[in-house]
Parts: structure tokens; sequence; C-alpha cells
């Protein structure tokens, strides 16, 4: 219960684009909060997106605001991270996180999560 798989890296030229998704691997699987991290070598995973079910609103990082857009299907009950205009500081592992912990807050820190996918390649070349 959980787990969760990415799909849809890749690599793409600067300004192009990419749709990442997140699965549960048990199909009824749900979460009030999911969100996108991505992580770079030598450095901490960061928040790119949130979403949350109860608040109704989503939130992104300062550098993919009008670039990157976080949507929840219901149907595929698939978290997915559209991605345009990518620039190569966007290249990095992208993880998918769900599950609020005791401690979740406003969903931006990587602590504030249970279960985590084994993320997903994006690399942007200029």
């Amino acid at each position: 219960q959980g787990q969760l798989v990415e799909s849809g890296g890749g690599s793409v030229q600067a300004g192009g684009s990419l749709r990442l998704s997140c699965a549960p691997t048990e199909r009824t699987y749900t979460s009030a909060c999911m969100a996108w991290f991505r992580q770079t070598p030598g450095s901490e995973r960061e928040v790119v997106a949130t979403w949350h079910s109860g608040r109704r609103f989503t939130t992104y990082a300062d550098s993919v605001k009008g670039r990157f857009t976080i949507s929840k299907d219901d149907a595929q009950n698939s978290l997915d991270l559209q991605m345009n205009g990518l620039k190569p500081e966007d290249t990095g592992m992208y993880y998918c996180a769900a599950g609020c912990r005791g401690n979740y807050g406003n969903g931006r820190g990587a602590a504030e999560y249970v279960y985590w996918g084994q993320g997903t390649q994006v690399t942007v070349s200029s």
C-alpha cells in the first residue's frame, strides 16, 4: 500500500515539454496530499508542485510557476505534472510523494510525506 510508480521522464531540448505521471501500485490507494519533488546530485530534494484534495489548491516552486501544471486524474488515479518551456536547470530526478505525515503543514517539505516513488529522470539540454 502506498507504493508509487513514476513515468514520462526523458531527454528534451530547452523549450520542450514532458508530462510525468505517478500512480500507486495498489490501484485503490488514495492520498489527500501528493506532490512532485526533484533532486540533482549533491542537492537536497526540493518541492516542484503540491496538490491537496481537502484544501483544493495547488502550489508551485517559484522557478516553475507559469510553466508546470500539477493535476489529479481521478479516473486513472494518477498525479500528473505537465512541464512546458523546459529549461536546462529543470534537469534532475523527479519523485512523486504521497501520504500525509502527522507533521503535514504546507506540503512543501519532503519530511511531510510517507510514500515515495523510485523517480524518473528528466534531462533538458541547451
